[in-house]
């Protein structure tokens, strides 16, 4: 479903090239992890994938399409397939957690009454239907993250990407929180991107994995393959930090 092919990414005044030959194929309905120490190019690669930023060389696809090559009103419209959920929530604090939800469907011009069912649907499927007039500033972290996975879903995406999106919470919580996004894998058939420099969250509930290292790719592998027989020393350094 999401192709990269050679990408090559150079920002001005940088050292070096933030990704620099990376091809990685990720298949439809699977719950693909990207890992990799700060700085390994991970974020950069996340934001290639919704056309945030153009590869400096190379192909982003996405079911055989150039995502860099869109007119803007197709590349709004792949981007309502696409759902993205963030580290530090990306919540507005002026707005209740049902405004939050709905304002994706706001900006898409959703008529008020489906607005409001399909905020009252998402909040119960994540476990927060009786939160939807409180505030940001009233919830936990792990249910501010639950909000944000409600927003990302609003549109009816095929894609969630999450760049670090559990790296901000307890371990319990980042349990809970990834358990939830198998089941809208699951449920759904969500195709999943988890941006991540965790290796318990990589186990946890990653199909398969890329480990990257200064903008290249430096293993894939399925996550039993990876965890069972590393050979890049990248991968080993990060096992070895886990104890696995």
């Amino acid at each position: 479903m999401i192709e990269l092919r050679d990408v090559r990414k150079h920002f001005a005044g940088a050292g070096g090239a933030a990704l620099d030959g990376v091809t990685l194929s990720i298949s439809r309905g699977e719950v693909f992890g990207v890992i990799g120490p700060s700085g390994a190019g991970k974020s950069t690669l996340i934001r290639l994938i919704n056309a945030l930023e153009k590869p400096s060389d190379g192909r982003v696809e996405i079911e055989g399409t150039d995502v860099a090559a869109l007119a803007p009103a197709a590349l709004r419209a792949l981007r309502r397939r696409i759902g993205m959920i963030f580290q530090n929530f990306g919540l507005l604090s002026s707005r209740t957690v049902a405004a939050n939800v709905a304002f994706p469907l706001k900006l898409a011009g959703v008529a008020r009454s489906e607005r409001d069912a399909r905020v009252a649907a998402l909040l119960d499927r994540v476990g927060l239907g009786d939160h939807a007039d409180k505030y940001p500033a009233q919830l936990s972290g792990g249910q501010k993250q639950r909000v944000g996975i409600a927003r990302a879903l609003a549109t009816g995406p095929d894609i969630l990407l999450c760049d670090e999106a559990t790296s901000a919470l307890d371990p319990e919580t980042t349990r809970s929180v990834l358990a939830l996004l198998r089941e809208l894998n699951q449920e759904l058939g969500l195709t999943i991107v988890l941006i991540t420099h965790e290796m318990e969250v990589v186990r946890t509930v990653c199909d398969r994995v890329a480990v990257l290292e200064q903008g290249r790719v430096a293993e894939t592998g399925s996550v039993a393959e990876i965890f069972a027989g590393a050979t890049h020393p990248a991968t080993r350094r990060m096992l070895a930090a886990l104890g696995a």
